[in-house]
């Protein structure tokens, strides 16, 4: 039971009558107990005449999924089943991430009859976004006093990341198509897949030019490649502890999602075959065997749930998880971070593992106020800063050359940036016939 606003204005619209006809202390008491009394009556009163709120059905109607920030549209409805009118205030218990804003609805419902009730949610972090009770309060005819009953009504939305990157994917697309030379601009690179024959123009290689047809055509006749097909990519994204760190509002792990899902949306339309893997200490999320349209929604329904744990990352066990994956040369991916060299030793240690068997990219997203502080010098303070700023870069570019030296690439840039670049040096990989 609860009490309403108007009963507690009730109680303090008694003092006009004890003013008026309060003459001694003894009347006053007598008028201030009977209007005290005549308050709990009609609180009673009241309270008998409200709707029960137990005799409420709710049903759910949900979408199952939805991407952060988009808006979706909660379904509650509400079935009165009690003999009386239901005079109530619905509140929909929604996690506060679920982003639900006013969850507080004024319903009236005769008996027997149903209401909707309809709440716009904007989600704005990632995973499964739940709800599990529907508290309702019931009030009597004047709105003094209340029934409250809390009912179970479960129903949850699952936030998949935003992908914000896909506005890269059809520029990509198109340089991908050139490169394979299915536009009208034919712009063939270096590959090791044997495409056509045409006659010899000059600045051709001349490293290409097939003798034995040249001899039966009369004519130089040039041999030209297309791009490798039927490539294995693997993705292996950090989950560990610095993985957790916020970058432009952001964390790295989410700036990683946005990397690999460009990446795999990019190699799928290459024709590649591409797993993902998301690793610490142990497997966090795993697609494999999955291809066009089914590959991006099994990685965003898989990656949805992903958060970083506060663990350091087991990189003695990622070359066992890419053997599991496939036996044959592959792209793998490292989406992690090279901040330090004391953090990334453990990276260093079984890169020449992986170099030995697969072309291997490190991915790493850096922080652009680190870059903007080495600008800044306008006093002692933001010298300082400076300095430390330019430390932090250095010992980027140490890891950096340490990466390369064993044998792998390194992609680096803002998070805005990162997922474009490692797009790019996929079809660079690619023109270059390394895949």
């Amino acid at each position: 039971m609860t009490v309403s606003g108007r009963f507690t204005l009730l109680v303090a619209l008694g003092v006009v009558p004890i003013v008026l006809l309060g003459r001694s202390p003894a009347a006053a008491g007598t008028i201030l107990a009977l209007w005290v009394l005549l308050c709990l009556g009609l609180g009673l009163l009241d309270l008998a005449l409200a709707g029960s709120p137990r005799a409420v059905r709710l049903e759910r109607s949900l979408p199952a999924r939805v991407r952060l920030g988009e808006t979706v549209t909660s379904l509650l409805y509400v079935t009165n089943s009690g003999s009386r009118r239901l005079r109530a205030l619905v509140r929909d218990a929604w996690q506060p991430s679920a982003g639900a804003g006013n969850n507080r609805t004024a319903l009236t419902i005769p008996a027997g009859e149903r209401r909707l009730v309809s709440l716009r949610l904007t989600p704005f972090r990632r995973g499964e976004r739940r709800v599990d009770r529907v508290t309702i309060r019931s009030y009597g005819p004047l709105g003094l006093w209340a029934r409250q009953a809390t009912l179970e009504a479960p129903g949850r939305i699952r936030v998949l990341p935003p992908f914000n990157a896909r506005k890269h994917l059809p520029s990509r697309i198109t340089r991908l198509k050139e490169l394979d030379g299915r536009t009208s601009v034919l712009v063939r690179g270096q590959g090791t897949e044997f495409d056509s024959l045409r006659e010899y123009v000059r600045g051709d290689d001349v490293r290409s030019i097939d003798w034995r047809a040249t001899a039966r055509h009369n004519d130089v006749v040039v041999r030209t490649w297309r791009p490798e097909r039927d490539r294995r990519v693997v993705i292996v994204i950090d989950t560990g502890r610095t993985s957790a760190a916020r970058i432009d509002d952001e964390t790295r792990l989410d700036t990683a999602f946005e990397a690999a899902l460009l990446l795999a949306a990019l190699a799928s339309k290459a024709g590649d075959r591409v797993d993902m893997i998301a690793f610490d200490r142990r497997v966090r999320g795993r697609v494999q065997g999955a291809q066009g349209a089914e590959l991006l929604s099994r990685m965003v329904d898989t990656l949805a749930v992903i958060d970083p744990e506060l663990l350091e990352m087991d990189w003695a066990g990622v070359p066992a998880q890419v053997r599991g994956i496939t036996s044959q040369r592959a792209l793998v991916v490292l989406l992690t971070s090279i901040d330090a060299a004391g953090a990334s030793t453990g990276l260093l240690a079984v890169l020449p593992q992986l170099t030995r068997r697969h072309t291997v990219v490190v991915a790493s997203v850096t922080d652009p106020t680190t870059l903007q502080a080495t600008l800044e010098r306008a006093d002692r303070e933001q010298v300082y800063r400076a300095a430390a700023a330019e430390r932090a870069l250095l010992d980027v570019a140490r890891v950096a050359t340490a990466i390369r030296q064993q044998g792998a690439d390194v992609v680096t840039g803002p998070p805005a940036e990162l997922p474009p670049r490692l797009a790019d040096h996929y079809l660079a990989l690619k023109l270059a016939g390394r895949l």
